[in-house]
């Protein structure tokens, strides 16, 4: 065999594996970016998605107060809202021909909001009407869900009472105190998890704060009070007292002691009388017979207390 055919066809053979070898990396590189643009557009088709319902926050959630709104409230772990998730984004997409906004409240990350507006169960959906809220009870289908807009279905439920609405300052309370527990259940989890400190290390740390805490709003009510309503000091109220009995014993003090004077002057009368009286039944018994020693002791005694309130009348 010729070594020129030799050398040839190694040559071509090594031209082929090449060509092969190309072909190969031109079919992965497609591939690979066929791949990137199938993940590109799968985000951008999400986000477009997801830009259609609104995510509500405790920053904006005053948007829902004007104009129409379709507002869920889910959790993440929950098998219920996860089944829904399909037919809200469907709805989502459907608000501008439903002349609705819908949006969509983490209770997880807005405990807030779901304090605000009294969840309990999850999923829960509202209607919002120009501020007016009702809770939807129906049936979670997406057919149902629109039946109930478009037929205005919501027209026939009574509304939430002004005092448990979202914008009132009973809920507005309620809001800071969900998320107040939250707050002391992430301080609760640090004690723990973080720095080691027994779960019942943590309940005593808590109930030192709490009774502190309770002492000291305590004495800023005793001073609020203290200086909005002063207590008035008790000597005060004695010397009042004390005028008022001394003007009364001015004004009559003269008509008691004319009363007295009179009360005497009458009693000194009647012992005069009585004691006239006595003696000259005394001087018709002398005159008739002698008097005994028995009597005369007895007029002797007779006399002495006359004597006395004589002398005492004077």
């Amino acid at each position: 065999m010729c070594p020129c055919s030799s050398s040839s066809s190694n040559m071509a053979g090594q031209r082929v594996s090449l060509r092969r070898a190309d072909m190969l990396k031109h079919d992965r590189s497609s591939s690979w970016m066929c791949a990137v643009f199938l993940t590109l557009a799968a985000r951008l088709i999400a986000r477009t998605d997801a830009s259609d319902v609104l995510t509500v926050t405790d920053a904006n959630w005053t948007l829902i107060l004007q104009g129409e709104w379709m507002i869920k409230f889910y959790a993440p772990w929950c098998p219920a809202c996860q089944h829904l998730q399909t037919d809200w984004d469907s709805l989502g997409r459907q608000g501008e021909s439903l002349g609705i906004s819908v949006g969509r409240v983490d209770v997880t990350q807005q405990p807030g909001l779901s304090g605000r507006f009294l969840v309990t169960t999850l999923p829960t959906i509202f209607h919002a009407k120009d501020g007016n809220f009702r809770k939807y009870v129906s049936s979670r289908t997406i057919e149902d869900i629109q039946a109930y807009v478009e037929q205005k279905k919501w027209a026939t439920v009574e509304p939430v009472p002004g005092w448990k609405s979202p914008s009132s300052l009973l809920m507005s309370g309620m809001a800071n105190l969900f998320r107040l527990s939250v707050y002391i259940r992430q301080i609760h989890t640090y004690l723990t998890n973080t720095l080691g400190i027994p779960s019942w290390g943590s309940y005593v740390i808590f109930a030192i704060i709490t009774l502190f805490m309770g002492l000291l709003l305590g004495l800023m009510l005793v001073l609020i009070a203290d200086c909005i309503w002063p207590s008035r000091p008790k000597h005060r109220a004695d010397k009042t007292v004390v005028i008022v009995k001394e003007e009364v014993s001015e004004e009559e003090v003269e008509d008691i002691l004319m009363e007295e004077k009179h009360t005497s002057d009458l009693d000194n009368e009647s012992e005069r009388v009585s004691g006239d009286e006595s003696t000259e039944e005394e001087g018709a018994m002398s005159d008739d017979q002698p008097p005994s020693e028995g009597a005369a002791e007895s007029s002797v005694r007779k006399r002495k207390p006359q004597a006395q309130h004589t002398t005492e009348g004077t």
